[in-house]
């Protein structure tokens, strides 16, 4: 088990996302949280569904996020 539960653990402020064959190195999560939110939002049929799989990955705290299955 570890000493500091993982939730309590900082997250790498570096995240890589692939969404719609586009890859892309943020230098702040909650920013790629943001945009992905926003597309994810504004967006509609496929494009929607990309934006919400690579979000909710981000929403997980993962440090590579794409829309692949």
């Amino acid at each position: 088990m570890l000493a500091i539960p993982e939730l309590a653990m900082p997250r790498t402020r570096k995240v890589i996302t692939v969404c719609n064959g586009k890859r892309e190195v943020w230098t702040d999560y909650e920013q790629a949280k943001a945009y992905f939110l926003e597309m994810m939002m504004t967006a509609e049929g496929e494009v929607r569904d990309r934006a919400e799989c690579v979000y909710i990955q981000l929403i997980h705290g993962l440090a590579e996020c794409s829309d692949e299955d």
